[in-house]
């Protein structure tokens, strides 16, 4: 028993000394991106003054302004109004004055209500010295900071419980933390709560903790989108549960029971972004007569998110296509190349697994992925063991295969000398069947971002993407030319954070 006790305690300190490397590092990347902003917008001019215009709200109610002349250090208040581009404008001045234009409600409210909350409650005594725009700005670095600080913890105990492998977890966690979009993270956008939220719900699905998973994804559901992507995961596991009562324990009520249970919990995801879109509806369609309404609200099914991109932003079905565009596509081509490749890659080495949706896999496997694939609660999975500490809710082992292995080296000594891996022992990392969901939705998040979206927003759409960096981790350690691919990743990262903090922070485009 010693020993056992002495390897569990190793390994949990060995842990807890990782999850600390990934803090720090993370904590690292937020200054260092904080201090190119400052950097760059001091050494060069911007693009575009605009952004420091701060005209009144339509509506007097909704304005908390303080006159520059009374504010008592204008510099500062000035500094970091100047920040404040491209769609942090819209951010701030949502939180300042509500929903005033019709193309405001292309941004979801979420980052605005922390940012509104946040300015008025805990820097509220900062208002008269900086002014309230600037606190407003001031409120969205520091929860945008601290939530990617947060969401690269949640990506790293992700990471270990799919790879089950500290080292390529740590190599993948650490690629976040600088990954090429990063000036999204550090600015005020909502990549950091998407991130947050978005990881975090799905480290508490595959925990079993499926309230607080879906509470979170619904979050990210509020900050961008695409959160709403995030019910797949629930759908899938939803599929994989109904199989599993249908055809292995011949229990029609409980598929039935699963379905209806799955379907409750994607309906809750989606319930903030369906709120917003009635809450459009009913600001701008309502009390109209039909000849004023907007041209979405007279639609059978009205979405005013769809109407928004393609009118005001012309996003749509290969609408970008057009060679005065090319140079985006060059921009956005590193994160789609490595997209497809990863994507490739997986279904090289699990054909079988990704055609078939997982369903063929064979029954160990699909007990090691127990949780991910409800064959059992995460706590009578005797694939996954948990502790009751947050900080260390990894997999310990499969206690099955632990006890099969004992007595083969027990009836084999030489077989115990000289291990050969099985071939479901061999089935872990970036071939783990865990890994499926996850590259699941990076082929629809992919796909969307080439042929749909503004293809130079792919750096940052698919930059909370799981599988990039998992892909990366192992692609950097491949015999032959691992070397040389760490390399060309690292300088991709590093290039883009280089580029991206000079260019966005000067009101330029990028991404």
């Amino acid at each position: 028993m010693m020993p056992t006790s002495s390897s569990k305690f190793q390994s949990s300190l060995s842990k807890s000394n990782e999850t600390q490397i990934i803090l720090r590092s993370a904590i690292a990347s937020r200054v260092l991106i904080l201090t190119l902003i400052i950097l760059w917008r001091s050494l060069f001019s911007p693009y575009d003054t605009s952004a420091t215009l701060n005209p009144n709200c339509l509506t007097s109610s909704n304005s908390n302004t303080t006159p520059k002349q009374n504010v008592l250090l204008p510099s500062i208040g000035s500094a970091i109004e100047g920040s404040i581009v491209w769609d942090g404008v819209y951010f701030i001045r949502i939180a300042q004055c509500g929903y005033e234009y019709e193309q405001t409600y292309a941004f979801l409210p979420l980052l605005p209500i922390c940012l509104y909350v946040l300015s008025n409650t805990v820097f509220a005594p900062l208002i008269p010295i900086i002014g309230y725009r600037a606190v407003l700005g001031l409120s969205g670095y520091v929860i945008n900071n601290i939530a990617f600080v947060f969401a690269a913890v949640y990506f790293y105990r992700l990471s270990l419980i799919i790879l089950k492998d500290p080292r390529a977890a740590l190599r993948a966690s650490l690629l976040f933390c600088f990954n090429p979009a990063s000036i999204f993270y550090s600015s005020l956008y909502s990549e950091s709560l998407y991130s947050l939220f978005s990881i975090g719900g799905i480290y508490h699905l595959i925990s079993g903790a499926n309230t607080i998973a879906v509470l979170q994804l619904a979050l990210s559901g509020s900050a961008r989108s695409n959160g709403v992507l995030n019910a797949g995961y629930f759908c899938f596991q939803t599929m994989h549960k109904a199989y599993d009562a249908i055809f292995q324990k011949r229990l029609t009520g409980l598929a039935v029971q699963s379905l209806v249970a799955g379907a409750v919990r994607i309906l809750i995801i989606f319930i903030p972004f369906i709120a917003f879109q009635a809450y459009g509806y009913y600001n701008i369609c309502l009390g109209r007569l039909f000849d004023e309404m907007s041209p979405w609200c007279k639609g059978r099914l009205p979405i005013l998110y769809d109407y928004l991109q393609s009118h005001y932003w012309g996003v749509g079905f290969l609408r970008y296509f057009q060679f005065k565009q090319l140079p985006n596509f060059l921009l956005a081509s590193p994160i789609l190349f490595l997209a497809l490749l990863s994507i490739i890659h997986y279904a090289e080495l699990r054909p079988e697994v990704v055609f078939s949706l997982g369903f063929r896999a064979a029954w160990e496997e699909k007990k090691d992925a127990a949780v991910l694939y409800s064959l059992q609660s995460a706590r009578e999975s005797n694939g996954l063991q948990f502790s009751d500490d947050f900080s260390s809710k990894t997999p310990q082992g499969n206690s099955t295969l632990k006890q099969r292995k004992k007595k083969t080296k027990e009836e084999n000594p030489d077989s115990a000398r000289n291990p050969a891996p099985s071939d479901y022992e061999a089935k872990s990392g970036y071939s783990s069947i865990l890994i499926l969901p996850f590259v699941l939705h990076l082929v629809f998040m992919g796909a969307t971002a080439f042929l749909v979206m503004h293809v130079q927003v792919a750096t940052r759409f698919l930059s909370a993407s799981p599988p990039l960096y998992w892909f990366s981790s192992y692609l950097m350690i491949s015999p032959g030319n691992g070397r040389r691919w760490g390399y060309l990743i690292w300088t991709y990262s590093v290039a883009y954070i280089l580029l991206g903090s000079l260019l966005f922070s000067n009101f330029y485009p990028f991404t």
